[in-house]
């Protein structure tokens, strides 16, 4: 048996939710982002047991299609973008349409109608929340950052990133600096 569960976007995820699961008796065979499989089928009972122990955590579990399907989108964009440092090696629209067996298009649609922001857009804020990321550690140039997530060129990375914050990565990185203080100074 599989449950469905949104909000599940790291390797922490996984390992709250293995806890919780396991602290309530039920035996999981596997864990990835979104998926719990389990060896037994659980009863309604037991999935009300399992929600209220899971969304004071942040996690939700997902009952129907659709909501599936649009949490597996964006495990796969946040596993490509977070864990896999953006290397991808096809068109988006294929990846998504090889590991969900659906058409693009499909997805496409059911994505914006179910979140209302197109695979594209949730796919370039997650570029950026990775860029911000690897900008606040400081051990990468901006042109490494640009190749790491597969930018054409460190000025279309720099453009996006002030469309979306409104800050140039630079600025951002500044602002960020200033509001840091090194452990032995607190």
């Amino acid at each position: 048996m599989k449950l469905y569960i949104k909000n599940m976007v790291c390797n922490r995820c996984v390992m709250v939710v293995r806890n919780e699961m396991e602290k309530l008796g039920f035996d999981v065979s596997n864990i990835i982002l979104g998926e719990v499989s389990l060896t037994k089928e659980l009863s309604n009972a037991q999935k009300q047991k399992v929600r209220e122990v899971l969304e004071p955590l942040g996690f939700e579990l997902i009952d129907d299609k659709k909501s599936r399907i649009v949490e597996k989108i964006k495990n796969i964009i946040i596993d490509l973008v977070h864990h896999k440092d953006g290397s991808l090696q096809t068109n988006l629209s294929d990846l998504l349409s090889e590991n969900l067996n659906h058409d693009y298009s499909y997805l496409s649609n059911l994505f914006s109608e179910v979140e209302s922001i197109t695979i594209e857009k949730y796919f370039i804020a997650q570029k950026i929340e990775k860029v911000k990321e690897l900008l606040v550690y400081d051990e990468l140039s901006l042109s490494e950052i640009a190749f790491r997530l597969n930018y054409s060129s460190v000025a279309y990375l720099s453009n996006q990133f002030k469309k979306v914050t409104g800050l140039t990565p630079s600025h951002f990185k500044q602002i960020h600096e200033t509001k840091r203080k090194p452990l032995d100074e607190i």
